[in-house]
């Protein structure tokens, strides 16, 4: 089941997308999807191409597990890690999937990561490895837009101020539920910059899958119904470049996809006054 967040005279609505069409539901929450809430239809259908998508969720939590590729290691001259390694983007960078990307004060290093998100069904603390797929509710595309002169040059030793400035969590266009993706490890995923394909991977690199990863979660955080975990990119960020990275500008358009999971687009604009 795929299931979004849309604007119907300027307020929120879930509905359940059949094709191109959505059906609207009674629901106000998503998470209440995950408690097996009713989807009975409320109102006449709406095509797809006729409404804004919003964000399908707003998470409490936003997970990032950073150096999860292998092919993305290599690229970056960095060992594969033995344990996976997390983030926190601030909850309140998370923006629809159509959005534009503010660029924010003083960035000089603007990149963007296609990502695998999961969304975490139940209340999970100190998961066991049998019973961790039962905790995922179902994926969703993710953009982990990232400032790397922040994160890197101005990290103190930390990530988060170059992973949570506005605008950089679009997720979506959809939430689709576990059942819809019958193999998360083997899913097609592409990002192109102003039409050019600068990210081309598949999630079967991913060094750790996606159960190990909100089993690994468990173990350190309470996870609650509707927290995310966006799970790495592969190769192709600007910031692997050589000998020149292809940092974003403002004008540029970024398109990306993940094969079931639907597509995104963003276009870069200057940081607001």
């Amino acid at each position: 089941m795929r299931l979004c967040r849309y604007l119907d005279s300027n307020a929120p609505r879930i509905g359940r997308l059949e094709g191109d069409t959505i059906v609207p539901t009674r629901l106000d929450d998503m998470y209440a999807v995950m408690r097996g809430a009713d989807l009975t239809p409320d109102g006449a259908p709406v095509s797809l191409g006729d409404v804004t998508l919003l964000a399908p969720l707003r998470p409490g939590k936003l997970l990032g597990i950073a150096k999860n590729y292998a092919d993305h290691a290599a690229e970056a001259g960095l060992q594969v890690p033995k344990e996976p390694i997390i983030f926190n983007k601030a909850p309140t960078c998370v923006c629809g999937p159509n959005d534009d990307t503010i660029t924010p004060r003083e960035s000089t290093k603007l990149d963007y990561e296609i990502e695998l998100g999961i969304v975490v069904g139940k209340r999970a603390r100190y998961l066991t490895k049998e019973n961790t797929r039962a905790a995922i509710a179902g994926y969703f595309l993710a953009n982990d837009v990232s400032e790397r002169s922040f994160q890197i040059e101005r990290s103190g030793g930390q990530w988060d101020k170059g992973k949570g400035c506005e605008t950089f969590g679009p997720i979506g266009p959809w939430f689709v539920t576990r059942d819809e993706i019958k193999d998360p490890q083997n899913l097609d995923m592409w990002l192109d910059v102003n039409g050019e394909r600068r990210q081309s991977g598949n999630t079967k690199t991913m060094i750790f899958n996606c159960e190990h990863l909100v089993w690994y979660c468990s173990q350190f955080f309470v996870m609650e119904p509707g927290d995310i975990i966006i799970t790495g990119t592969p190769p192709g960020v600007a910031l692997g470049m050589k000998p020149t990275p292809k940092f974003l500008q403002v004008g540029d358009v970024v398109t990306l996809g993940i094969e079931g999971l639907g597509q995104q687009k963003q276009k870069v604009v200057a940081a607001r006054k």
